[in-house]
């Protein structure tokens, strides 16, 4: 059984920065209200800040940055199935061009993508701030809950345990 715990301020941020830093890799999604449905591509983000902002690495041309263009609201998918958690937040993206949060969010996995380094003329960051988001998080890893669940169909009684709930950030 899921109990709700709604978590603010300090206690939403690190709800967030454990979750996200867990699971890392999310479902980036622009074009939120478009006839042909979103536009999602996984993307990993970089860091949560302590004002609870998630910041990404994008090429300063992709279609992505021009969909932000158009229309800043977006959607983050995390889901680490191994332990059974689950984000999703909903928030306003903004592309920054900064030398010094580009030197502060580096890290060897970006080279991939930005041959160049640090200094890659298409380096571009985004920066979404949340405007809401609400968490799933199980107890125990996919072993255990499975051990649960296979036992609650036998007892009757839901034997897997977690919270949920919302994270106000503001």
């Amino acid at each position: 059984m899921s109990d709700t715990k709604n978590l603010q301020n300090k206690q939403a941020i690190d709800k967030l920065k454990e979750l996200v830093g867990d699971i890392n890799i999310c479902l980036f999604c622009t074009d939120l209200k478009t006839d042909d449905g979103s536009t999602c591509r996984p993307m990993g983000a970089q860091k949560v800040c302590d004002q609870g902002n998630l910041w990404f690495f994008s090429q300063k041309d992709s279609d992505k940055n021009k969909a932000i263009a158009r229309d800043k609201k977006v959607q983050l998918f995390f889901a680490h199935p191994g332990k059974s958690s689950y984000l999703v937040v909903n928030g306003e993206a903004e592309i920054i061009f900064d030398r010094a949060k580009t030197e502060e969010l580096w890290n060897p996995v970006a080279k991939i993508w930005f041959e160049g380094g640090k200094d890659d003329p298409d380096i571009s960051i985004i920066k979404v701030t949340p405007t809401t988001a609400y968490y799933w998080d199980t107890d125990g890893n996919q072993m255990i809950n499975f051990i649960k669940l296979v036992a609650s169909v036998a007892s009757g009684t839901n034997l897997v345990t977690g919270n949920e709930g919302t994270l106000a950030l503001g």
